[in-house]
């Protein structure tokens, strides 16, 4: 089950706030995959088979700081392992273009993913941050993230969520760790190329 977190409504698709939402619509078109809604959830869900494996990619439809009522349903619902769930989301303290996959770990002040970790009883489970930059000078976060990407910034975050897609995928075909060796690089985008670890997925 990959999630992807953002606020729900055309007013906020492009903000930095919902790049975890653009990552499982890019991860579901790379499929051929579909979104629509799951009844008693309050999430769009889109299942079917992604690499070889099933899948459920899901996009919250509370507000962010509902999130986990939506991700504890649709993982319930599912019988979603949490090894088996993988939450993306946006991350202030990451340079724009740069990734971050781990295994498990706190909500880092994100309330979306605090909400899920409240929700589930445990921080346990697999994560892929994106980076999305800090604020500039004292503007308060809070701001900051529902702001959309500037016009400069468009181009390198079509690059980032096409390689949290590579990401993704090379968790489902290869685990954690793999993906994590491949993927947690201090590195531009255009850089990292899809490796061995894609080949089941290509």
């Amino acid at each position: 089950m990959i999630v992807g977190l953002g606020n729900p409504g055309a007013e906020y698709a492009g903000h930095r706030h919902n790049i975890g939402f653009r990552v499982v619509e890019a991860l579901a078109r790379a499929h051929s995959l579909g979104f629509s809604r799951c009844r008693g959830t309050s999430a769009l869900v889109a299942a079917g088979h992604a690499c070889g494996r099933p899948v459920v990619l899901a996009k919250p439809q509370t507000f962010m700081n509902l999130s986990g009522r939506a991700v504890g349903r649709v993982a319930q619902l599912y019988q979603v392992a949490l090894p088996q769930l993988l939450v993306v989301f946006d991350d202030l303290d990451l340079p724009l273009g740069r990734l971050r996959l781990r295994p498990e770990g706190g909500s880092g002040g994100h309330k979306g993913m605090r909400s899920i970790i409240e929700r589930l009883g445990t921080q346990a489970f697999p994560r892929l941050r994106v980076g999305i930059d800090r604020p500039p000078g004292k503007m308060d976060p809070a701001d900051y993230v529902l702001l959309p990407f500037a016009e400069l910034e468009k181009a390198l975050v079509g690059q980032v969520v096409d390689l949290a897609v590579s990401a993704i995928d090379c968790w489902l075909t290869d685990g954690i760790d793999v993906a994590m060796g491949r993927f947690n690089q201090p590195a531009d985008p255009g850089t990292t190329k899809p490796g061995p670890c894609l080949q089941a997925c290509s």
